[in-house]
């Protein structure tokens, strides 16, 4: 065996022997040191910049834009779980909603249906809620339901597509959110998600965490009396910020990507036929093909207008909503693989439920 002394002597004799470095080290480990997040978004920009120079600084304003959109929901919910952390509110809230968690499925499902977020608004909200311990079937019935209606996409929906369509939108979205809370809840009762967040967004690994600190203490609802809490609090929210911050990034460098290289056109190639593949094919190409509630509206009216049923651009619409290219990459950097494979699964098979519904009740009526 080699003590820790002689690997240490060891060190110090190449040291001081003058061992070379090997050329290059320097940059290599620079680059490791980096994000490798930050890394992918920075080399996006770089092949975007050589590729597609006329495009660089479209995709800079779009990204920058929507990062602007969302920072309001971004730094509120991040707030939110700090300061329930740093109170030791979480687990107050926790138990709360376990205790009523059918009333807390029900109650997200509607809500969520009638929130005013979008598919990327919702995440930094889904991850205060889990983070402060809120059920993950409840959670779910909120994150399924939330991105697919609001008021706002309410009326554009009615105005563009009319107000039959909007309704059928608006109940389903309910209904998907109670099956996705619902089912969700069946298998957490059989052991399965116990712990959905990935752990780099729970907490700090090592033994200097601030949150140690108060662990089994009472919870403070007035965290700026005290010092220890208010570092959690900064620490907490500069954390979440960060984390899904840069995600969000890279999720708005891809969607600018997408509005410019998939035109409606080519959409209705794809999905303006009533075949009997309408609904599964359209649940199918509304994950990566749908880019937000408000530019999907004229898209749909004009692939109906091509040939494509209602019901098919229901499903399109619900899929697309619920696991569009953006959400789905903050998703997966929040949860752990299992639970972003059932979020995906919940979303595809909900939309394409509430798709042949919708044609059978177009069928009987």
């Amino acid at each position: 065996m080699v003590s820790n002394q002689s690997c240490c002597d060891s060190v110090d004799d190449a040291y001081n022997t003058g061992s070379p470095e090997k050329p290059g080290s320097g940059a290599i480990d620079y680059l490791k040191s980096i994000d490798r997040t930050w890394l992918l978004i920075g080399l996006l920009f770089l092949a975007i910049a050589i590729g597609l120079p006329s495009h660089f600084l479209t995709s800079v304003r779009f990204t920058i834009d929507n990062l602007w959109g969302i920072a309001p929901f971004l730094l509120l919910s991040a707030t939110v779980a700090g300061y329930l952390e740093a109170a030791g509110a979480d687990r107050v809230i926790g138990k709360v909603f376990s205790d009523r968690v059918v009333l807390a499925v029900v109650s997200a499902a509607v809500f969520g249906a009638l929130s005013p977020f979008c598919s990327c608004g919702v995440i930094p909200l889904i991850a205060a809620l889990l983070v402060a311990g809120v059920p993950l079937a409840a959670v779910m019935a909120f994150w399924v339901a939330s991105p697919i209606m609001s008021p706002s996409m309410f009326v554009v929906t009615a105005a563009g597509l009319g107000v039959e369509f909007a309704v059928v939108k608006m109940f389903s979205a309910i209904a998907v959110g109670l099956s996705a809370g619902g089912l969700t809840l069946l298998l957490q009762q059989m052991g399965v998600f116990r712990s959905p967040l990935r752990s780099s967004l729970v907490s700090s690994c090592g033994s200097d965490d601030p949150a140690q600190k108060i662990k089994g203490s009472a919870t403070a609802w007035r965290v700026w009396q005290h010092p220890e809490r208010v570092e959690i609090l900064r620490g907490k929210t500069a954390a979440m910020v960060l984390f899904l911050g840069k995600w969000l990034t890279l999720a708005f460098v891809l969607e600018s990507l997408m509005i410019t290289y998939v035109p409606a056109e080519l959409l209705g190639q794809w999905l303006g036929s009533g075949s009997t593949w309408a609904i599964p094919l359209s649940a199918v190409i509304g994950v990566p093909a749908y880019l937000n509630g408000f530019v999907a509206v004229p898209v749909v009216a004009g692939l109906i207008e091509n040939g494509m049923t209602p019901a098919a651009a229901l499903t399109f619409m619900l899929a697309g909503a619920m696991t569009s290219i953006p959400a789905a990459i903050a998703v997966f950097s929040l949860v752990k693989r299992a639970l972003f494979i059932w979020y995906v699964s919940l979303a595809l098979v909900g939309a394409m439920a509430a798709g042949w519904a919708y044609q059978f009740f177009l069928t009987v009526m």
